[in-house]
């Protein structure tokens, strides 16, 4: 069930300074908000967080990746400006999934594509950074990948996979 369909329709800030802390902080905003208004039908909440980290930044943006110089074009910029004249372009975005089972227990799960980014923009699709990343095995951006590749092999997925695999453990 979606945010919506339970009827949670706040703002979560996400104050934490790791990917795991915003991930924990939005699955614990929900799972509260579940138990404080009786409606616990469900067997458990999750939420994720994700970031691109970029190696010669020192893992920069990172936790900030949305809000790293404001909008999309401008943190693409940014990152293509930090990286002039640099050979190490290796990148990887990460995502972390919380999950909060009824009972309180907890576990984390995360996902990772490896790549590097491009000397400039390609391609219109997808969002954020995807113009800029070249996942690894790939010579395309995600912003030029299909759809149907980009979910296949994107970090989200992967994180995803984790997480099912750890529900059935």
């Amino acid at each position: 069930m979606s945010l919506h369909e339970i009827g949670f329709e706040h703002e979560i800030d996400e104050t934490g300074t790791t990917l795991e802390q915003n991930s924990a902080i939005k699955a614990e905003a929900v799972y509260n908000w579940i138990l404080d208004n009786g409606q616990w039908t469900i067997d458990g909440v999750f939420a994720d967080d994700t970031g691109l980290e970029i190696d010669a930044l020192d893992g920069k943006p990172g936790v900030y990746t949305a809000r790293w110089a404001g909008e999309p074009a401008a943190n693409r910029a940014k990152a293509l400006h930090e990286l002039e004249g640099k050979t190490n372009r290796g990148a990887q975005f990460r995502t972390v999934i919380t999950f909060i089972k009824a009972n309180g227990d907890r576990f984390a799960v995360s996902g990772i594509v490896r790549g590097r980014i491009a000397e400039e923009e390609y391609g219109q699709g997808g969002f954020g950074y995807d113009p800029v990343f070249i996942p690894e095995g790939y010579d395309q951006t995600f912003g030029e990948l299909p759809a149907a590749v980009k979910n296949h092999i994107s970090h989200r997925s992967r994180a995803l996979a984790e997480l099912v695999k750890a529900l059935n453990r």
